[in-house]
């Protein structure tokens, strides 16, 4: 349960840390807003390197970071076994390659929904297209908990291109509108994407959304009440002040309600964005190490041991930072042969 403030209307107010705290069955939360410079030939950042500490680059310096990248920011091969990523990117790219022979570039509003099962390795890198401008990235990675009889599945990733994700925009009694973009879950008559077939959002009765919410300044939205029994926290990350409930709530805020009740929020004098997590708690034992998120101390533990003896799969690529051509458009070419560009879908 996150601590913080409990205002008279039962919201908890707390700080936007690093990185977002979440409730089951989320995992956490994290929002990546860096300012890439221009691109060099091979899609890295066209400034020095220098006083930066590669392969573990998270300082910030200059308004962007080059994670566990060396060359091109970004996350080289790592493995994961017993939950899902859930990547949503705002602003720029992401090319991914993984154990399976699968890779995609996708960006600017498409999400990536990753199953990882009994055990993927994928790499996550951010190229730099822009040799003329800069290169912005802004994205938010989720890590949504498996149940346990789902932790072993085959993994799996669906993309859910932008222009697939339906947006529902609601305007309030004095003209003010609120854009809600379901990535997951139903608002009035529209519904996102449907989740991976395993997951946790795929179960009728699991109760999942992943809402990205936009307010013109002045808006009024009211958030309907979900199931009884789920959890739901908002994440305020772009704007100055609204109310929840009537709470006054500043940015860089993180928000719980009682789920089950209809929450209302009026923002402030400026633009605000939010992220919506809901969901009916999995209410499993969480034992996390690393890459790894299972059910008991033994089972991470063999998670290791399986991955040392088997690569999960092995790694078919030449680097351990693959990126694809600087002209290429998005698409996802998939382990069973299917390549896809947005909405086109070409056999293997």
């Amino acid at each position: 349960m996150m601590t913080g403030r409990v205002s008279s209307q039962k919201l908890i107010i707390g700080a936007l840390g690093m990185p977002w705290k979440t409730l089951d069955p989320f995992l956490f939360c994290v929002h990546h807003d860096d300012r890439y410079p221009v691109g060099n030939d091979s899609m890295g950042p066209a400034a020095s390197l220098g006083g930066r500490d590669l392969g573990q680059d998270f300082a910030g310096r200059d308004g962007w970071n080059m994670y566990h990248g060396t060359s091109v920011p970004g996350f080289p091969q790592h493995p994961h076994r017993g939950f899902e990523t859930v990547t949503l990117v705002r602003k720029g790219l992401i090319d991914h390659s993984d154990s399976l022979g699968a890779t995609a570039r996708f960006g600017s509003g498409d999400v990536q929904w990753l199953t990882a099962g009994k055990g993927i390795v994928h790499c996550e890198m951010f190229p730099l297209v822009s040799t003329k401008a800069p290169n912005p990235l802004e994205l938010f990675q989720i890590w949504l908990n498996l149940p346990r009889d789902n932790k072993m599945v085959d993994p799996h990733f669906s993309m859910l291109w932008a222009d697939t994700i339906p947006t529902e925009v609601v305007t309030d009694a004095k003209g003010k509108k609120t854009q809600v973009t379901l990535v997951a879950g139903a608002l009035g008559k529209k519904k996102g994407p449907k989740p991976p077939p395993k997951s946790w959002a795929s179960r009728p009765d699991g109760d999942v959304a992943i809402w990205s919410i936009a307010m013109e300044p002045g808006a009024h939205f009211t958030v309907p009440a979900s199931a009884p029994g789920s959890n739901r926290m908002l994440f305020f990350f772009t704007g100055s002040s609204l109310t929840a409930a009537g709470e006054t709530v500043l940015v860089k805020r993180s928000i719980q309600p009682v789920a089950d009740q209809p929450l209302e929020l009026i923002n402030g004098s400026e633009r605000a964005e939010l992220l919506m997590l809901q969901g009916r708690p999995i209410g499993e034992p969480v034992v996390a190490m690393g890459p790894f998120v299972m059910n008991s101390e033994a089972e991470v533990r063999q998670a290791f041991t399986d991955y040392r003896r088997t690569q999960f799969g092995g790694w078919p690529w030449r680097s351990n930072d693959p990126v694809h051509p600087r002209e290429a458009e998005p698409f996802a070419k998939h382990a069973d042969g299917r390549v896809e560009a947005k909405r086109k879908v070409v056999p293997g």
